[in-house]
């Protein structure tokens, strides 16, 4: 069996093609990108994609790189609704009409932090300037700690059928080191009363190679999380990038070695597997008759900055501090920071600081990456080809190929049930961009 520690490297995580350190906002323009905007919203039969950042939290969780905000004031929540709400009016000014809402998905931060009712105001002030699609769909995510009945009922009457709630590790010796507290009880007891308000799919978030984890420690957590037999398992990697999130060198004395971690996604595997869960996509486990798996068997399987969907999505708006937009032909990022972008929309303007257009190559590489993370393979015109192949990592592509884990020609790619480990290396052979050595302390390694 090849070892493939190897491949180990840092990479990007491909949310986005181009990922944002390769970004050239010197070119981008806000006119350019609300044009953008306007033909994806034709292009995408008048359907958008909400993604909505509620970035506030009562306690940093030390191994989170999300864009947050510490408090334990809930005065913040009236003002930070305002300014969405205003955000989501001048997205609609750019729109050519009234929008349709495929799905919407609320992000953190923490959004169960917000209070029931204030949810219920952003949702009703968001939904009433929209029409709702036939197929539409709502998720958000839930701290398994604060997220109470009242939130799923609220939420639950507003049309969200799904909830993911962030697991991470039942291990109290890694909840401490990370500062994520939940027990096994409450999340059995929450996860219980979604399904008891009608919530058809509970995801769970766990994350391996965390400090203080070990063999036995996450072969018992994975025994819990099978125990609830949630609908999906999202089994992350662990990015350790403390050069951009200084609070993870406070553990890391802690962080286990790369022999347990890789064996740490082994087991990963095979407990999901034995439990009769089925892989869609790069770390996502679902059971039989999801509609992921339906979407991947049927080359339908869709990949945004919201994770994997069962359709494809030309249009995804994102609302509040750093959320990314995408029109497919190109992105752009809000401002980081609350007070700036309160700044933005008091000003009757769109709070968004950078962004990129893509070029040709970009959207040529950009499909093709994505290909490879829906459906692990590929294909393209010999044409298309000998126009963007000098920009492909041949030294790369080769040893993947010599090694069993790709083949690939002048017409396309495919990626061998080993190769599937390592993904992420694949597609950095893809990446045109990825020349520029000097961002590789952005990335966290592949596993």
């Amino acid at each position: 069996m090849l070892d493939l520690k190897q491949y180990n490297q840092p990479v990007p995580r491909y949310t986005s093609y181009p990922t944002v350190p390769f970004w050239e906002p010197e070119s981008f323009t806000l006119d350019a990108y609300q044009k953008t905007l306007q033909s994806a919203y034709w292009e995408s039969s008048k359907e958008v994609s909400l993604y909505i950042h509620l970035p506030f939290c009562e306690s940093l969780c030390t191994y989170c790189a999300c864009n947050t905000r510490i408090t334990k004031n809930h005065q913040v929540e009236g003002p930070y609704i305002d300014h969405l709400l205003k955000e989501w009016e001048l997205y609609l000014e750019v729109l050519p009409e009234k929008p349709f809402l495929r799905e919407i998905h609320l992000g953190g931060g923490t959004p169960t932090f917000f209070a029931p009712e204030n949810l219920d105001r952003l949702l009703s002030g968001i939904i009433s300037r929209a029409r709702l699609s036939k197929e539409f769909q709502m998720s958000f995510e839930g701290h398994p700690a604060n997220t109470t009945a009242k939130h799923l009922e609220t939420l639950h009457q507003l049309g969200f059928d799904r909830v993911s709630f962030g697991i991470q590790d039942f291990d109290l010796n890694v909840q401490k080191l990370i500062n994520r507290m939940q027990s096994f009880e409450q999340v059995k007891a929450i996860t219980e009363k979604a399904r008891e308000i009608g919530y058809t799919s509970v995801n769970y978030d766990v994350v391996y190679g965390l400090p203080g984890q070990t063999i036995e420690s996450v072969q018992n957590t994975l025994n819990q999380i099978i125990e609830l037999k949630p609908e999906r398992i999202a089994y992350y990697s662990y990015a350790h990038v403390p050069s951009m999130r200084p609070a993870q060198k406070s553990y890391e004395a802690y962080l286990p070695n790369e022999d347990n971690k890789w064996n740490f996604m082994q087991i990963g595997k095979e407990a999901f597997n034995k439990a009769g869960y089925e892989e869609v996509g790069m770390d996502h486990y679902v059971l039989p008759g999801d509609e992921l798996l339906n979407a991947r068997k049927n080359g339908e399987l869709h990949r945004n900055f919201m994770g994997y969907t069962p359709f494809t999505s030309k249009l995804l708006i994102g609302l509040g501090v750093s959320s990314i937009s995408d029109s497919w032909s190109g992105f752009a990022q809000n401002e980081k920071s609350i007070p700036k972008y309160y700044e933005y929309l008091d000003q009757n303007q769109l709070p968004i600081v950078k962004g990129h257009i893509h070029t040709r190559q970009d959207l040529f590489f950009r499909k093709h990456i994505l290909n490879l993370m829906c459906d692990f393979e590929t294909s393209w015109h010999e044409s298309e080809f000998m126009e963007h192949c000098v920009a492909l990592n041949y030294k790369l592509l080769d040893q993947l190929q010599d090694d069993g884990l790709i083949e690939y020609g002048v017409d396309g790619m495919k990626v061998m049930a080993q190769g599937k480990e390592v993904i992420r290396v694949i597609c950095s052979a893809l990446d045109a961009r990825l020349s520029h050595k000097a961002h590789f302390n952005s990335f966290s390694n592949a596993i």
